[in-house]
């Protein structure tokens, strides 16, 4: 496997085994062999004592919760299928209103019955600290649960759509349109020049905390024309090659990262202060000081992000 694949949610080659999606009978068989596991408003039930996403049983009286079916996510090695359940409709009566208004929730929630490590927790936090199966496992559950959070009327003719495919799909009853989950593509740029590396923040971002220029791409464009203009528009930096290096699903909510690499053919910042808030250039050694918390001007990307493993491998020189 390539080190590019070695990202966080990168894969950890799950058998989706997706011919199961469209039998009913099949189905159900699975689910009572099964794992099941929970998220709770995007947070997925994580133990910190194992370090593991929890499989439960698939009666788990937490499950009791979910007033929406559970979505098929594959079958594991040991033969036993995982299905996903949102019991976001619980209620915690601990729940910690500020923390929800936050840039990021450090709250975390524990349903009666589990053991004090075991508690539904922000996903931005626990994904370093998640084997590649698990971390593919919540991925997945949390950008599905969402894309039908915000999908569920039919685009075609606006009537309330209907879950099918063991949830890899929604049907209208109406007009009988399919809909599918909704990937969008995303640009994240390591545009270097010489021994320095362009870094961003955006509008209301902790202090220092810097990142890699990033932007969708639209309709129409290249991965490499989107990357081009993204940083030129964010930066006024032109870049003049640039090459794909590794991609990372992101779950907030729906994203695919696809992470380039690219050489810029100036220097001169001239921000766009309505994308940015400010944008810089830093050496491998202002970086580096930051990722071992040396540099009280930068905070380092997020463990788990792309950013943060496209920017550790430049510093390592182990790009692919």
């Amino acid at each position: 496997m390539l080190n590019a694949e070695q990202v966080t949610f990168g894969g950890s080659g799950l058998d989706r085994a997706a011919q199961h999606r469209g039998d009913a009978a099949k189905l159900e068989e699975l689910r009572k062999a099964g794992h099941a596991i929970a998220l709770w408003r995007g947070k997925p039930l994580f133990d910190y004592e194992t370090k593991a996403l929890m499989r439960i049983s698939p009666d788990h009286q937490v499950l009791s919760e979910a007033t929406d079916p559970a979505i098929y996510l594959g079958i594991e090695e040991d033969g036993k299928a995982v299905f996903a359940h949102d019991i976001s409709p619980w209620e915690d009566p601990a729940l910690d209103a500020a923390a929800l208004s936050n840039f990021f929730d450090p709250s975390q929630n524990l349903y009666p019955g589990f053991e004090k490590t075991q508690v539904f927790s922000e996903l931005r936090g626990i994904m370093a600290k998640m084997t590649p199966r698990d971390a593919e496992l919540a991925a997945t559950a949390r950008g599905m649960f969402e894309w039908h959070r915000h999908h569920n009327h039919c685009a075609k003719c606006g009537a309330k759509s209907e879950l099918a495919q063991a949830g890899w799909q929604r049907d209208c009853p109406t007009c009988k349109a399919s809909h599918f989950p909704r990937t969008d593509p995303v640009v994240i740029v390591l545009a270097t020049k010489g021994n320095s590396v362009l870094m961003g923040r955006s509008h209301g971002w902790p202090d220092g905390m810097y990142s890699l220029l990033a932007g969708f791409m639209e309709p129409g464009e290249t991965m490499e024309a989107a990357a081009r203009r993204e940083v030129f528009e964010e930066s006024g930096i032109r870049l003049n090659r640039v090459r794909y290096l590794s991609s990372q699903p992101w779950p907030f909510p729906s994203s695919l990262m696809i992470g380039c690499a690219g050489e810029a053919e100036n220097t001169e910042i001239v921000i766009d202060p309505k994308e940015i808030e400010d944008a810089r250039w830093f050496t491998r050694e202002e970086v580096f000081a930051a990722t071992h918390s040396d540099n009280p001007q930068l905070r380092p990307a997020r463990k788990g992000s792309i950013a943060h493993f496209l920017i550790h491998n430049w510093l390592s020189d182990t790009l692919d």
